[in-house]
């Protein structure tokens, strides 16, 4: 029996619910039933796994392998994760999507030992020799004939762990390494964050009290990392049928078929989802009565987009917005009823944006505003309620360093008498209230020679404008000093309006608020860079560089 080990969860649940379908594969085409053609119990997720790992051990891919695994989310997706879990290996997990300057540099730091991937995958490593000096093993996935010849595949793998009984160890420690995952790169380039089996038990343990959530629910799993905590929680992953590095993308059809066709009672997914699907189905009647809950993160989550998802949901179901990072997640929440219902109108007013009280396990501090580092909790200073500050948070699902980046970690670790809290970047303040609220990313923050503006409060005012989409506060350098800029991209519905006439109401609107009364630069941008694991984060360096260049 494991005990520390997070692949533990699937065993028992094997017990508990041996019948209960684990993973579902929803089909390319819509049925006149719902398909189970490719979906596999607890118990046969749980037999698969150990079966992988026995085939897995006998390559040598075992305890403390670090091993890259780039396949696309299914069944054996799942069966290798627990695989790797269960043979306590490293799991390397990378966004395919982030490009392959980013990707050789990741696989460069985190310095693999085996490579796990489909043909496609295998291809890029062989063409841009990543991991040509660490990597040893190599198990190809899917049939791939040019290169099946020279790859272990996976079924010989399953072949090899069908003569061998595998028996996971009973002597996991909670501070082992379980993973490295890597950061989406979208203030910077991605850093590996290393996982410990403590880690994901404790995420584990903080989303199950804080939603409810029980054994037997059916997710919609439509990003693969978070899928993982659905076998852990007992609950039946649906794995959509979607490109899951372009969510903002998504078919909304097949997204509300998987909901209905499969009863899904959990649903998670990034604000570019819920705006492409709640978008879609606006003028419709369709509700999804099967949802309880809807969670979604990646970036603040605008209150009209609530309000247009929550038409498709029962009046008494609301979306959850939990705070984290890959660093730390979950910090805290808040539900769609707060936020429509009373945070909204501060968010408008300039006030930032809330994102809830924080979870039970984690302790919040906001301390000034520094770009330095500090070895101990003496050095920093605490600031007030409602002064605006970095935010710092503790707790066991707080990651302790960046892999093979150790000025990276000192740079984001305050060292206390009994542990550390981790500075998230990102800043903020509490509220009289005991509530969290968001203003930005640090590395975003504008300052110029009067003063300091935060993205999240002003973009909060300009986007009250009906025509507005989204909007972007960046700084451009000009002279000596720094000039605030607002970048706007346009709402679909309000393409064809006269653009200098939303120009100068935008403007009328900045003036009357002392938060963006500084900004006198309007510029309208097609469509902004986003991040290309939820697409919902502005990548506001790329931004920056444009506005640059159309005020020169």
């Amino acid at each position: 029996m494991i005990t520390a080990n997070i692949a533990s969860h699937l065993p028992a649940m094997a017990q508990q619910q041996p019948d209960t379908w684990a993973v579902i594969v929803q089909p390319w085409q819509r049925q006149s039933a719902p398909s189970y053609d490719m979906a596999w119990t607890y118990k046969q997720l749980d037999q698969e796994s150990d079966r992988i790992a026995a085939g897995l051990k006998s390559v040598g891919i075992g305890k403390g392998t670090r091993t890259v695994l780039m396949v696309k989310p299914g069944l054996e997706f799942f069966a290798l994760v627990f695989a790797l879990f269960k043979l306590e290996s490293i799991l390397i997990a990378v966004d395919p999507g982030m490009g392959f300057k980013n990707l050789g540099q990741c696989l460069s730091e985190s310095e693999p030992e085996a490579f796990i991937g489909i043909g496609m995958a295998h291809a890029a490593r062989i063409a841009m020799r990543w991991g040509k000096h660490t990597i040893k093993k190599s198990v190809l996935v899917g049939n791939s004939p040019l290169l099946r010849p020279f790859i272990t595949n996976l079924d010989s793998i399953r072949s090899e762990g069908d003569t061998q009984h595998f028996e996971p160890s009973a002597e996991t420690r909670p501070d082992e390494v379980a993973a490295i995952l890597f950061t989406s790169g979208s203030t910077g380039i991605p850093k590996g964050v290393i996982y410990t089996h403590a880690n994901f038990t404790a995420q584990v343990e903080t989303l199950q009290q804080l939603y409810q959530i029980r054994p037997g629910e059916i997710d919609l799993a439509t990003f693969p990392l978070f899928a993982l905590f659905a076998p852990a929680l007992g609950m039946t992953s649906v794995i959509p049928h979607m490109d899951f590095t372009r969510p903002g993308e998504v078919n909304p059809e097949k997204i509300v078929d998987a909901v209905i066709d499969y009863q899904c009672t959990n649903m998670f997914g990034s604000p570019a989802l819920l705006n492409r699907v709640g978008r879609h189905y606006v003028e419709t009647a369709i509700k999804l009565p099967s949802l309880k809950r809807v969670l979604s993160a990646g970036a603040p989550v605008s209150a009209s987009i609530l309000k247009q998802y929550k038409q498709l949901l029962n009046d008494d179901v609301q979306i959850f917005t939990p705070y984290g990072a890959t660093e730390s997640l979950p910090v805290s929440s808040i539900g769609s009823d707060e936020v429509i219902a009373d945070t909204v109108s501060a968010t408008e007013k300039g006030k930032g944006v809330c994102i809830g009280r924080p979870v039970p396990n984690i302790d919040v501090k906001i301390i000034r505003i520094s770009d330095m580092p500090f070895s101990s909790w003496e050095q920093v200073e605490e600031e007030q309620t409602g002064n605006i500050g970095e935010i710092c948070v503790k707790g066991p699902q707080v990651t302790q360093a960046y892999y093979n980046r150790e000025q990276q970690t000192q740079l984001s670790k305050i060292q206390t008498e009994d542990g550390f809290y981790h500075r998230m970047g990102d800043l903020g303040y509490m509220d009289d209230k005991g509530r969290l609220w968001f203003c930005g990313r640090k590395s975003h923050r504008v300052v110029t020679k009067k003063e300091t503006l935060f993205t999240d409060c002003c973009e909060g005012v300009f986007n009250t404008h009906p025509a507005v989409f989204r909007s972007a506060l960046v700084g451009i350098k000009k002279q000596d000093d720094v000039i605030p800029v607002i970048c706007i991209e346009i709402d679909e519905s309000h393409l064809q309006e006269d653009l200098s006439m939303i120009k100068q109401q935008l403007l009328d609107l900045a003036s009357r608020n002392d938060v963006t009364k500084a900004i006198s630069h309007v510029m309208f941008h097609r469509r902004f860079p986003v991040d290309i694991r939820h697409n919902a984060k502005i990548n506001r360096e790329s931004l920056s560089i444009w506005a640059q260049e159309q005020l020169v």
